[in-house]
């Protein structure tokens, strides 16, 4: 028999295919990983035994006999959770599970966009979220960031000039708190103009917080949706950062209209609820703890990483240490293409992230990597950015060997 070629069938717009899993490369400064040594391995096992224990035999329906928007007991403490932390007031029926915050996101896109359409997005920006508006292929609308993230002049310019194209925008989409890639935090004032630009433009607010529970100094702004009393604004995030990634865990947060449409959109039958339940059983008495060790491990690997940068590179590259979150955003001079950077560190077995991958303008793209640290120990960090300072010289001459390599952090 001859074998089918299926690449003949594939549906159009596929994303490019996936090479075979080969493992982590020696030096890993890609993914949204967690610390391993900080993953609470005993408490997270008694938690499952305990609930299975008391309602394993709730399994036997579909989302644990509690309804498509998953399980209750996660959704009454993710309420508090918010309130506190956050300052969103929300019932369990504006909460919706999902398996990780990508789901909520192809959520939101599915009950909201079509080709042709047109979101407002950071200039720096996630790159799983960019790739999925050119899948979808929706016009994107970048606004530019400074220290304190996205500028609200050039976001109401960009507002009135959709508004005398006749161009309806869907919605703007923001990371507020530890934006990724650049780690910003946007200021009370700024997170309230937001709101009065979509208000007097009539336009959505998609809010990704991803990150926002890995903050060094525990204190934040309110979130967008809690300032928001018109009901445009949808909120998501996750455990994946505060827990670990491979417990597919996030929610949607939004009011009733929005939300009965994106419980309808789910196909997927209901998010996994050993894990739901195992959290729901872990957060009330152990979440803040954990946190609280975990952001201390962080921001002393971060410190890490910004001493290795300074030894390693000194003046030739320039960043701002982050606040909180897993990752740096590194700009070099107009001699270094990051693309290229990333293609020879490859070979020399380094995984970063060019910057071209998270921005929506390539040119300003070119001069950036973005370096998440929390996966690797200190020792590994230091390594690793000792081997890419080498393939950096050898590629670009930079930084140049002979040059003071230290600096203020």
């Amino acid at each position: 028999m001859t074998a089918l070629d299926f690449s003949d069938l594939f549906a159009p717009n596929l994303p490019p295919p996936t090479a075979r899993w080969g493992g982590f490369p020696t030096h890993n400064f890609i993914g949204g990983h967690n610390a391993p040594e900080t993953i609470v391995a005993r408490q997270l096992a008694e938690c499952v035994t305990k609930v299975l224990e008391r309602e394993a035999q709730s399994l036997a329906f579909y989302n644990a006999g509690h309804g498509p928007q998953g399980y209750l007991p996660l959704r009454e403490w993710l309420s508090e959770k918010l309130d506190r932390q956050a300052g969103i007031k929300c019932s369990t029926d504006e909460i919706l599970m999902t398996s990780g915050s990508s789901p909520a996101l192809d959520l939101v896109n599915k009950v909201l966009l079509q080709p042709g359409d047109t979101v407002i997005v950071e200039q720096s920006n996630y790159g799983g979220m960019l790739s999925r508006f050119k899948r979808l292929k929706v016009d994107m609308v970048s606004i530019d960031l400074d220290g304190d993230g996205m500028r609200m002049d050039h976001l109401e310019r960009a507002l009135a000039d959709l508004k005398t194209k006749g161009k309806r925008l869907k919605y703007i989409y923001t990371i507020p708190t530890v934006q990724n890639p650049t780690a910003t935090i946007l200021p009370l004032d700024r997170r309230q103009e937001m709101l009065r630009l979509a208000d007097a433009y009539d336009t959505a607010i998609f809010e990704d917080e991803c990150y926002s529970d890995l903050i060094w100094s525990g204190e934040r702004p309110p979130a967008i949706y809690a300032l928001d009393e018109s009901g445009r604004t949808i909120f998501t995030s996750t455990f994946s950062k505060s827990i670990a990634p491979a417990i597919r865990v996030g929610y949607l947060v939004a009011k009733w209209p929005f939300l009965s449409q994106a419980v309808a959109c789910k196909t997927d039958a209901g998010s996994g609820m050993i894990e739901q339940m195992m959290l729901a059983e872990f957060c009330p008495t152990h979440f803040d703890a954990h946190l609280a060790k975990l952001i201390a491990r962080l921001q002393h690997k971060r410190d890490v990483l910004v001493e290795a940068l300074n030894e390693n590179f000194g003046t030739a590259v320039e960043f701002t240490p982050p606040p909180g979150g897993i990752f740096l955003w590194v700009r070099f001079s107009e001699k270094v293409d990051t693309t290229q950077l990333t293609q020879a560190a490859a070979k020399a077995g380094i995984a970063i992230n060019p910057g071209v991958d998270w921005s929506v303008q390539h040119p300003e793209g070119n001069r950036h990597i973005r370096l998440c640290y929390a996966s690797a120990s200190p020792e590994e960090l230091r390594a690793g950015v000792a081997a890419l300072a080498d393939v950096c010289h050898q590629t670009f001459g930079i930084p140049e060997r002979s040059a003071n390599r230290t600096r203020d952090a």
